[in-house]
């Protein structure tokens, strides 16, 4: 279903909703009579936008008598849980889906879209307001060829974190606004005597492939894959972006290859360190006095610009209702998702340290005051690439092979174009292998 049937969809389900229920007014009570000692079950990760959640649940299930079982992984052991249980018939109603996910899920048809639900009035919130979700952010993460599948929860984008203090004490009055000034003119007046400029998270694993390859190719006009599916890392574009990571290697820190999240947030936290990019996810990080030592310097802007404009980074999941379920789980798991991504909830979400995808959470423009990186953050979702990663089955593998080629391109020891023609070629191996070239497989990433 795409974007347009949906709303029609969303516009038909809100005027038979009216005559659903005996007093004309939908209520998440009485949606959830049926489903009343119902339980289901969730895969969720230890970070806030989770726990913000969890607090609110008791909310949620004495309203409507639905439990939810929440089963808690690090973000590492999500993917091959989620898998193992789906494969084999198990117990999760809900899937939570990561960026590079969604093709997965949905080709294996362990999700089911969400048309199975809005269609019905007695499920379907008539405020659920579809069009009210950051468009980049629902497609990116809900949607696949053309379907939607899940609704956007936890979702960041990459920001660009600078010292204030430190860039006034070097003559600016404000953060670059393209990665050329970052690297030609910043670069040089902020490293010296211990300090750096800027630090890219380069570590060999998806931190690499997300944080820092896709980074530096998609703003310079490159991108992963043409538009037949061959490796497009030799064009022009995505040299200038990898060749660009290279020279800006001068002013980071030494060793920057084998930096994680935790070693450049913890670097731009102690000072040494001017400006990062990362995800909004670690504000609360770096504003508290607990954690971090310039709290009181910290500044948030949308990551720079390059020649093809503002591409950032883009993270987070969506949750979609799991195939497997029985109809009981299936109504009960989508009045749960339903919930938790509603506009009621959205600013109690953010103010508990998530990061809702909805645009009416950041019309109040004095929450702004508080979170800081709300302006960015709704500046970076005005324009993007939601395959920022490719989204299909196959990304687990290639993931690999980019971040191995992507460190030895860091480290010197093959060339940008020697990388990217391996890289290239072994991507394209597994494509093939696939079924991408013999039409086996829609070109859909």
């Amino acid at each position: 279903m795409n974007l347009k049937s949906l709303l029609i969809a969303l516009a038909l389900a809100s005027t038979l909703a009216t005559g659903a229920l005996a007093d004309g007014h939908w209520s998440l009570k009485k949606a959830a009579e049926p489903y009343a000692g119902t339980t289901i079950d969730v895969v969720f990760l230890l970070r806030p936008g989770y726990e913000a959640i969890e607090a609110m649940l008791p909310a949620f299930e004495a309203e409507t008598g639905i439990t939810v079982n929440i089963i808690k992984h690090p973000y590492e052991n999500a993917l091959g849980e989620q898998v193992r249980d789906f494969v084999a018939g198990g117990d999760l109603d809900i899937a939570l889906i990561d960026l590079v996910w969604i093709g997965n899920f949905a080709e294996n048809e362990w999700i089911l879209p969400i048309d199975e639900f809005t269609s019905n009035p007695d499920l379907a919130d008539p405020d659920l307001d579809i069009d009210d979700f950051f468009p980049l952010v629902l497609n990116a993460f809900g949607g696949w060829n053309d379907v939607i599948y899940g609704l956007p929860f936890d979702n960041y984008s990459g920001l660009l974190f600078y010292n204030r203090c430190m860039l006034e004490e070097a003559g600016f009055d404000g953060p670059p606004e393209t990665w050329e000034e970052l690297k030609d003119v910043y670069g040089p007046a902020l490293t010296g005597d211990g300090k750096y400029a800027f630090a890219l998270q380069s570590k060999r694993n998806e931190t690499q492939s997300a944080d820092s390859f896709a980074r530096v190719i998609w703003p310079f006009g490159g991108s992963f894959l043409d538009e037949n599916f061959r490796s497009n890392l030799l064009s022009a574009e995505s040299q200038a972006g990898l060749k660009f990571r290279q020279d800006l290697m001068q002013y980071m820190p030494d060793g920057i290859v084998a930096y994680d999240h935790a070693e450049v947030v913890n670097a731009f936290a102690q000072g040494d360190v001017a400006m990062i990019t990362e995800w909004s996810a670690f504000y609360s990080t770096v504003v508290s006095p607990e954690t971090s030592k310039v709290a009181d310097c910290v500044e948030i802007a949308p990551e720079p610009k390059g020649p093809a404009g503002r591409k950032p980074a883009l993270g987070g999941f969506s949750l979609a209702v799991a195939a497997q379920a029985d109809d009981d789980e299936r109504a009960a798991a989508w009045l749960f998702i339903q919930w938790a991504t509603s506009k009621a909830n959205a600013v109690e979400y953010l103010e508990r340290g998530g990061v809702p995808a909805r645009k009416s959470a950041y019309a109040d423009m004095s929450l702004a005051e508080t979170y800081k990186f709300i302006p960015a953050l709704v500046e970076s979702w005005q324009d993007g690439v939601p395959e920022f990663r490719p989204r299909f089955a196959e990304w687990p593998v290639l993931t690999e092979i980019v971040q191995e080629w992507g460190s030895k391109m860091m480290l010197g020891e093959v060339s940008t174009e020697e990388g990217a023609r391996i890289l290239g070629e072994q991507m394209e191996a597994v494509l093939e292998e696939a079924g991408y070239y013999n039409g086996e497989k829609p070109l859909v990433q």
